[in-house]
């Protein structure tokens, strides 16, 4: 005869599935599924900010000409750009429309000719040419966090004057260009662009929310889409997701804001999500890791975070822990060659890690 199921059985069945897919689902939805979002933060229309945070937190102040961020505020406002003035202390600014751009210290763009050769560097702007945009001295400039030392050089003009190079090619500066910040020689006769920090052209791709920047001491990195370097924390941890950074430690290290997963670049869709802070606000997160940026640093480039505490670590492009310690500076657990966990380690000491 057949057997039949007791109705009790049947009901602890469905519960047992039923809380097994709602596990499945949990586990999955962390940079993994189609929203990506963590389990219960919604979807990607809540128009939201990180925790402290006001939206002109986002759209203005980094590499912006106002707040000093790779603008290097300064300039004087309606002049041409000086022909001859060396550029002293290099710098990154973060274009709207080309991404990190170099600029001199007076935060006024640099440009490359194509028609110039940088193998071996050569100048072929002179006379009217050098007056609409002129060259810039090599003598006494520097080179910030985001472009590698090696990368400036000088080549000798006909008139035997040194000009700088980057990354071997010569730079100038654009004579219609009257405050800092103006690219308005980047595309002009199809053969001038903003400098890139390696000496590329600046511009190749629009800037994402998300982004990968070459830093000459970390590598490939990932960005915001103001160009500020993201940090993780190893007092965060994934899974089961926990936040180690609150109250006073937000002054310092602010959370990044989400992702829209159809601006990316350079980064697999599958490490970005959103999660959903403890105070209900929504915070960017790589491969399942909330992070952050740092208020210590102040242009396209700086890595001025990285190793703090021997808690704090860029990110990679592979949405990785980056342990890399910059020359010249030491980090806990890294200096020495170890590499720091992916989670909180007991032996942490309570000291603030901001």
């Amino acid at each position: 005869m057949p057997v039949t199921t007791p109705p009790s059985a049947r009901r602890h069945a469905v519960l047992a599935v039923t809380a097994l897919a709602a596990a499945l689902t949990l586990t999955t939805a962390c940079g993994s599924n189609g929203s990506g979002h963590a389990a219960g933060t919604g979807s990607g229309t809540d128009n939201v900010q990180p925790a402290g945070q006001g939206s002109s937190d986002y759209g203005t102040g980094y590499g912006s000409t106002t707040s000093g961020y790779g603008g290097q505020a300064g300039g004087d406002s309606g002049k041409p750009a000086a022909a001859g003035k060396p550029a002293g202390a290099l710098a990154l600014h973060q274009s709207d429309t080309l991404g990190p751009v170099v600029t001199d210290a007076q935060g006024m763009t640099l440009y490359r000719f194509d028609k110039d050769t940088a193998k071996p560097p050569t100048s072929n702007c002179s006379g009217d040419c050098a007056t609409t945009w002129p060259p810039v001295p090599a003598d006494g400039a520097t080179a910030p966090a985001g472009i590698a030392p090696d990368a400036l050089g000088s080549v000798t003009r006909a008139d035997g004057t040194k000009q700088l190079t980057i990354g071997g090619w010569p730079a100038y500066r654009f004579a219609k260009d009257t405050k800092p910040g103006d690219t308005k020689g980047h595309g002009v006769g199809g053969t001038w662009h903003a400098l890139a920090s390696d000496g590329t052209k600046a511009g190749t791709q629009q800037p994402g929310d998300v982004g990968v920047f070459a830093q000459p001491q970390l590598g490939k990195i990932l960005v915001d889409g103001m160009g500020r370097t993201l940090y993780r924390f190893n007092k965060d941890s994934a899974w089961p997701m926990k936040f180690g950074c609150n109250d006073t430690c937000l002054d310092t290290w602010k959370p990044a804001k989400p992702a829209d997963r159809s601006k990316l670049n350079g980064i697999s869709p599958h490490l970005v999500s959103t999660v959903t802070r403890p105070d209900g606000t929504r915070q960017l997160a790589i491969d399942c890791w909330p992070v952050y940026w740092f208020t210590g640093d102040k242009q396209p480039g700086d890595i001025n975070g990285q190793g703090k505490m021997g808690l704090w670590f860029a990110v990679s492009d592979n949405g990785k822990k980056n342990t890399k310690t910059p020359s010249g500076t030491s980090s806990s657990g890294a200096a020495s060659g170890n590499t720091p966990s992916d989670t909180p380690s007991s032996d942490v000491t309570a000291t603030p890690a901001y």
